[in-house]
């Protein structure tokens, strides 16, 4: 680390350590819950699909979902006039059905000397290094939402490069709690096919089929959070249809604003081939208040500045009966020979 840099990271030490209200950021110490909350806002700031969503502040490191959808109706009537009738009120929150259990989380990133002394050169060298930190853990927390499917004890990125080993996921999540809301196959045992010969001609089709998994008193506010695989394979279907028309390939990209009826996007870190609808407020981060450590070193012994974050953290689906999904994994797309890829 260059001279200058240094002098600016020590500055940078000083800001955070008057930030946390410790003596120095460079021994662990614990996060004021207060504190921890509008670190989290930054990295959710950091990120594109976290602000949509739930991001919690609970208390316990088991229990039961904060949030929840009627998984009811409540309207009705009764006869107060007879005998023993009187009008009873329905819980139907379904609190009751649905647990989260938060894991430990660590989120440790290394900056190279070179990175570092490449941000110097820039006036706002704190805040390249503050943006950093926290989009490689807002990125991080997508990845497991998508994709985590277990809890190891020694994660392993080499293997799992997606962190399926670090946490349960939204999608796991509900494979746990309501599985048949999450299809894995069509008429081929194994596989879901989409295209002109498969279980759904093409997109519009398959959205609208899935929102009958929801009930209908469940329905306000759904999306379609479509894969970019299955995008592109959309648009190329269409623009194979309508041949080298410049004005109506314009219309193709203008009119696709829905699928099946619904708004949709395809969310940062969401599998290529992946469909889910849902509402955003459906989908939670739990983390356990209080539980933030932190950490910045400075190794020489690897050329790098070391921040080590870790808290208690988990992946919740409010009301399972409101997401319904498929298996991404077994969903394939006309390889334009007539088969399946």
């Amino acid at each position: 680390m260059r001279l200058d840099t240094r002098k600016l990271f020590a500055a940078l030490l000083g800001r955070l350590a008057s930030t946390y209200g410790v003596a120095s950021v460079e021994q662990q110490f614990s996060i004021d819950p207060t504190v921890a909350q509008r670190l989290t806002d930054k990295i959710v700031e950091q990120a594109t699909f976290l602000p949509k969503i739930n991001v919690i502040q609970v208390d316990e490191l088991k229990g039961q979902n904060i949030l929840g959808y009627a998984n009811a109706p409540v309207t009705g009537r009764t006869d107060t006039t007879q005998a023993g009738k009187e009008r009873t009120p329905r819980n139907v929150v379904g609190l009751g059905s649905y647990g989260y259990e938060l894991l430990q989380t660590n989120a440790d990133v290394a900056m190279p000397y070179r990175l570092m002394d490449a941000w110097a050169k820039f006036a706002d060298f704190m805040e390249r290094y503050a943006r950093y930190v926290q989009q490689r853990m807002g990125s991080d927390m997508e990845l497991i939402g998508w994709y985590g499917t277990s809890a190891s004890a020694d994660t392993d990125p080499a293997t799992y490069p997606l962190l399926q080993d670090v946490n349960k996921g939204w999608l796991q999540y509900l494979r746990d709690n309501l599985s048949g809301n999450v299809l894995s196959e069509g008429a081929t045992p194994g596989e879901i096919r989409i295209g002109a010969t498969g279980d759904w001609a093409n997109l519009d089709v398959a959205v609208l089929d899935l929102q009958q998994g929801i009930p209908q008193y469940m329905r306000q506010g759904l999306v379609a959070l479509i894969g970019s695989d299955l995008i592109a394979k959309e648009k190329s279907a269409l623009y194979a249809a309508i041949g080298d028309k410049p004005t109506e390939k314009a219309l193709v990209a203008a009119g696709m604003t829905t699928f099946g009826g619904l708004p949709w996007e395809t969310p940062s870190n969401f599998p290529a081939r992946g469909i889910v609808v849902t509402s955003y407020d459906n989908l939670s981060i739990y983390q356990q208040s209080g539980s933030w450590r932190r950490q910045v070193v400075d190794n020489p012994k690897k050329d790098q500045v070391e921040d080590y974050n870790c808290r208690n953290e988990g992946y919740v689906v409010e009301t399972p009966e409101k997401m319904v999904a498929l298996e991404f994994a077994n969903v394939r797309l006309p390889d334009g020979a007539g088969g399946w890829e």
